[in-house]
């Protein structure tokens, strides 16, 4: 991986569980956040939540994707529209498709108003799909991307999957012990995660070097975030105490951070 910038996994597919890899207490934390159903009309379905209206726009996404692939284009254009429709009613998805637009026209003071007004209505959706994080040196940076051929919105389910790049910058080689991750749907349920190493493995990451490897996420809404922590220690020191090395938050999200599907 050249950048955890990038918009995309590249070859990402039936085969996103194989890792890639590239071996090469308290403390202070720098942390940068960066970055087939019915056919009915949507605004029939009950909109109580941002979580139910969310998951009947992916579920019109994946209508419309299904009736382009079947060459059905009267269907996908009579969806299209309604999928026009549904981001003009729902706050949050015409904030975000406006705060982008004005970003991308470098019309800075709309984006600052457009911002200010999503911080309002839903300040989680200005989590960004990757981050970074620095502790003691050991700089942890995430990126994730929705897996929309795992998913089955129709059922309630969505995947992700996440890529991690570990490097050492400190003079000290590290052994990465254990994990820790606590994952939120957007209904607010909590799940805290722990395990020993990562994809089965305890790895050592000298000074200067990465690790680096994937994996993935099931939620059963649209949307979510993660963080957490991983348990590092100093192998060439004798009674060396270990220490958590930072996972900033990132989110989990179906739109990605330009407001379109994977």
């Amino acid at each position: 991986m050249q950048s955890l910038c990038v918009k995309s996994f590249v070859g990402v597919g039936s085969d996103w569980v194989n890792c890639m890899r590239r071996k090469s207490g308290n403390v202070n934390v720098n942390v940068v956040v960066a970055c087939g159903s019915s056919k009915g009309d949507p605004m029939s379905v009950p909109t109580s939540s941002f979580v139910s209206r969310t998951q009947t726009y992916a579920l019109l996404k994946h209508q419309m994707e299904v009736a382009a692939k079947s060459e059905d284009y009267k269907e996908a254009a009579r969806i299209r529209d309604s999928l026009k429709l549904f981001e003009d009613e729902e706050p949050v998805l015409r904030l975000t498709r406006l705060l982008n637009e004005a970003v991308a026209d470098q019309r800075f003071q709309d984006a600052a108003r457009y911002r200010d007004e999503l911080k309002k209505v839903a300040p989680h959706s200005l989590l960004k799909c990757s981050s970074e994080a620095t502790t003691l040196g050991i700089k942890v940076q995430v990126r994730s991307v929705y897996i929309e051929s795992r998913s089955q919105p129709s059922k309630g389910l969505y995947f992700f999957a996440y890529r991690i790049r570990i490097t050492n910058n400190s003079d000290q080689p590290v052994q990465l012990l254990k994990r820790h991750w606590i994952i939120t749907d957007a209904n607010g349920k909590t799940e805290n995660v722990r395990g020993i190493g990562v994809v089965g493995e305890q790895p050592t990451i000298l000074p200067g070097t990465s690790f680096e490897y994937s994996s993935a996420c099931p939620l059963s809404t649209p949307s979510g975030r993660m963080e957490g922590d991983f348990e590092m220690i100093h192998v060439d020191r004798v009674n060396s105490r270990s220490f958590n090395a930072a996972i900033a938050p990132f989110s989990l999200a179906m739109l990605g951070d330009d407001g379109s599907t994977a």
